[in-house]
């Protein structure tokens, strides 16, 4: 990341706010699905098999998925400040029925119900803030503002994670016998946090600020508008395969998706089950890993946005993600070839460097190839493919894993994957480069 590039983003105050936002929003985010995620699937009196991780992850990502390109008629005829501000206030207040349930050990589709809420309106969220940075950033910082701004993102998504981690352990410390008050807690630290990106949206911009623009905001009816957003899906794939650069690097990611997938059912099953000793019950040590393995996927983010942006503009962005691509192979490979913890840590790092990297190339080049008009519904789509992919991937994977997760036949079946995806890329990308 050049430093020149950094220093003007960030002289921009209005970056930085819209940044604050991002930031502790998705700090929240890490914080209650950590919560919701160890209540469930590391509870020790439960019995998991690799096929619910699965249908846990579509039970809450599949709803926003299919939503998803709707969310694009919101974002291009309303305030997105006001969406950013109601949005988090909303799921602060869920929170806390949530978290109730999680106390109270209720059943499973008690405080699911809430969390399904609460993660469909992310979409809301992080489409705004995708399709509010180029009103607070100019075009040639894009590129940098994207690597920064959702890398921290990410990073503080993973930082939730990791101190889920600490609190649990510190209040089962505290607090000892008590089964459920670990994961409730963790989950009820969201609500302050969705309070404070709430109200940093709302009193840093005004209402139109974030747009859309006045000049490009859509006028017809929102009814009407649902409906021939419904009927007009072929409309807007024409206007992103009228930039074919964008088109493929989406496509790309979207493979990329669905084999990390794979991958990460792999990893849950293999440390609940393979890697787990049945005397520990309360899966201390497996939880010790996986936060790991958290923490180092953060550290693979944060490089990813160091470097993207230079070998971007030096080497091409087209050519950078192929090259992702290509290291995956070989990744993706040696875990196969050694089923220890540490190369799970080590193989996290790397995987995160490719997801992120990819990730920075297809947000810009969606924001520098695409009309504002259409820039809202561009990103809520590409969040859903992002999303559904993944959940393709996840099904395709537990539908093959043994109980334990030890197959690593499925390691190579996915390297093969990626000689594919990479080899495909490759060739397009020279004609077609995600943007110039």
């Amino acid at each position: 990341m050049e430093r020149h590039h950094v220093r003007a983003i960030v002289r921009r105050r209005d970056f930085r706010r819209l940044l604050t936002a991002r930031v502790t929003s998705q700090l929240a985010d890490g914080l209650f699905q950590a919560g919701l995620a160890v209540s469930v699937f590391f509870n020790p009196t439960k019995q998991i098999e690799p096929m619910a991780y699965a249908v846990a992850f579509a039970m809450l990502v599949a709803p926003y998925s299919v939503l998803g390109p709707y969310v694009g008629v919101f974002l291009d005829r309303w305030s997105r400040r006001d969406i950013l501000a109601v949005s988090n206030l909303v799921r602060a207040l869920l929170v806390i029925p949530a978290a109730a349930f999680i106390l109270g050990d209720g059943p499973e589709w008690s405080f699911g119900v809430f969390a399904l809420l609460i993660i469909t309106i992310n979409r809301f969220v992080l489409a705004g803030l995708s399709a509010s940075q180029p009103h607070v950033v100019e075009p040639p910082h894009l590129v940098t503002a994207n690597s920064l701004a959702t890398t921290l993102g990410t990073i503080c998504y993973g930082t939730g994670l990791g101190l889920s981690y600490l609190v649990i352990r510190l209040t089962e410390s505290f607090v000892p016998g008590a089964e459920t008050l670990p994961y409730g807690a963790t989950a009820s630290l969201a609500v302050p946090l969705y309070a404070i990106s709430a109200l940093v949206a709302w009193r840093s911009f005004s209402s139109t600020q974030l747009g859309p623009d006045e000049t490009e905001r859509a006028t017809d009816r929102l009814l009407a508008a649902i409906i021939a957003t419904a009927k007009g899906m072929v409309t807007g794939f024409r206007h992103l395969w009228q930039r074919r650069g964008a088109a493929y690097v989406m496509s790309v990611q979207a493979g990329h998706r669905a084999l990390y997938g794979v991958l990460a059912v792999f990893t849950l099953a293999i440390f609940r089950g393979y890697f787990h000793d049945p005397a520990e019950a309360h899966f201390g040590d497996t939880l010790a890993w996986l936060a790991s393995i958290a923490v180092a996927g953060q550290a693979g983010s944060f490089l990813a946005a160091v470097v993207t942006p230079g070998i971007s503009r030096r080497f091409g962005p087209g050519r950078w993600v192929a090259s992702l691509m290509t290291l995956m192979i070989a990744v993706v490979a040696s875990l196969g070839l050694n089923l220890v913890e540490p190369m799970f840590v080590a193989g996290t790092f790397l995987v995160n460097i490719a997801s992120q990297s990819t990730k920075i190339v297809v947000d810009t080049s969606l924001q520098t190839s695409c009309d504002d008009e259409y820039r809202g519904r561009l990103f809520s789509l590409n969040d859903t493919v992002f999303n559904f992919t993944f959940i393709v991937g996840m099904f395709t994977g537990a539908a093959l894993l043994p109980g334990d997760g030890m197959a690593p036949w499925l390691l190579f079946a996915t390297a093969g994957g990626y000689v594919l995806l990479a080899g495909w890329y490759w060739l397009v990308s020279r004609r077609h480069p995600p943007y110039r």
